[in-house]
């Protein structure tokens, strides 16, 4: 630096001094009324010189930010040349990831279509091959064959069936189907971050966290770590990390007095108005659209649940009403069993599997979480007294409306009619 400044001095003088008188050289005229100069010519500063003096200035200049940034982040601890390779790492595991999701999802989704059909045709057949059984071959002679196919059939179908049952296999499809969705959306978050050149090292550590908190939340792995199926209470899932509060930069007491007002108008596009538009948004999501997600899940759960109990149930009878037909002493009732027992199990699982009862439990689940995620961003800028460190204004506006399906319009009209204000107010949400 000391160097720089030297040879800035240097410029600057020969730049202001004036060209020697050469001895013996004639003089001219510099004036067209005749005046001759009084001693020699002098010479403005020459274009090549100011060029020359203005492009070192500009490298000593460039030079001493480089080298200020430089102590700033060896400071920190932070090597900002690092950041684009780990987002570049982040997103090609996020690609991967979301492949991997996309196949294993595939693959469940046939399970449950090809398991649902085995189970009916098994249980068909033994309800089928129950009622042969009663058909004497001979005179006097029961179709034991039959019947010992029928027994064979039904006890099969009743393992099997809860094994299926455990497992839920529309839900597992439906959980690697949205975190297909969610590695994707990370991914595109990661490539708009690198597009627009504002990486940091609080967005790779973020972008890892919410990896790892997808990969908890949607496991690839069937057994074990696979997700309880019919849990105890229903809470919407959470597929994102803590909002970081650690990442953000924590602002100076000074900072803090000089710049940092809740509500500061016009700081950060954040106003007073958008601030009570966030807080009436926020308070319908937890009383509407959150909450009823809840509960449908809820009721789906129990019908669920009723249903995953009663299908081995119900074959379990028929197995057994099977293997007693032979009894006289039972009557009919055995055959009863066998015959009906066959035909409601059928029912029952063509409307658990076939109508994928667990996939709609892990979707309102998935809904309720994604209103979840809403509401914490909002609370995590509106806790933040520091506008000038939250997500600007306007653009959160914009994005909160857009994945409400309404416009900014519409949104600040909706945080009229909060359910604090009026208890029939409308959803937030209009996407589900």
């Amino acid at each position: 630096m000391a160097t720089g400044l030297q040879l800035r001095n240097i410029l600057q003088a020969a730049s202001s001094s004036s060209v020697p008188r050469s001895v013996g050289r004639p003089r001219c005229s510099l004036h067209a009324d005749g005046n001759r100069a009084k001693s020699g010519f002098s010479l403005q500063r020459m274009p090549i010189m100011a060029n020359l003096e203005q492009l070192v200035m500009k490298e000593i200049d460039t030079a001493g930010a480089s080298t200020i940034a430089r102590k700033q982040t060896a400071a920190s601890g932070v090597d900002d040349g690092d950041v684009v390779p780990k987002l570049y790492a982040v997103m090609e595991a996020a690609a991967d990831r979301a492949q991997m999701h996309d196949i294993i999802g595939t693959q469940r989704n046939n399970w449950n279509h090809l398991l649902l059909n085995s189970l009916n045709a098994m249980t068909l057949t033994a309800s089928v091959a129950a009622g042969l059984a009663a058909i004497p071959l001979a005179e006097g002679t029961p179709g034991h064959g039959a019947f010992k196919v029928s027994t064979l059939l039904y006890s099969a179908a009743t393992v099997m069936l809860l094994v299926v049952n455990k497992i839920q296999p529309s839900q597992l499809a439906e959980e690697q189907r949205n975190a297909a969705r969610l590695f994707r959306k990370l991914e595109k978050k990661i490539q708009t971050t690198l597009a627009l050149g504002t990486g940091t090292p609080a967005d790779v550590d973020d972008a890892v966290d919410r990896v790892l908190a997808l990969d908890k939340a949607y496991p690839l792995a069937l057994l074990p770590g696979m997700l309880e199926k019919f849990p105890k209470t229903v809470e919407p899932t959470v597929w994102w990390p803590k909002l970081g509060r650690q990442l953000r930069r924590q602002p100076s007491p000074q900072q803090t007095n000089a710049t940092a007002r809740k509500g500061a108008e016009g700081i950060n596009g954040w106003s007073k108005g958008l601030e009570d538009v966030m807080t009436g948004v926020l308070g319908t999501l937890k009383k509407k659209d959150t909450d009823e997600y809840v509960k449908l899940g809820r009721l789906v759960l129990g019908i669920n649940t009723a249903m995953a109990v009663a299908g081995p149930a119900i074959t379990g009878l028929a197995a057994a009403g099977a293997g007693l037909m032979d009894s006289a002493s039972l009557g009919e009732w055995p055959l009863m069993f066998a015959v009906v027992g066959g035909a409601l199990a059928t029912v029952v699982n063509s409307l658990e599997h076939g109508g994928q009862i667990g996939m709609i439990f892990e979707l309102f689940r998935n809904c309720a979480g994604f209103y979840r995620q809403l509401e914490e961003e909002i609370e995590f800028n509106l806790e933040e007294a520091d506008v000038k460190q939250r997500e600007n204004g306007e653009l959160f506006e914009l994005r909160m409306a857009l994945q409400l399906g309404r416009s900014p319009s519409e949104l600040r009209t909706l945080s009229s009619s909060s359910p604090r204000k009026h208890g029939d107010a409308e959803h937030a949400g209009k996407l589900f």
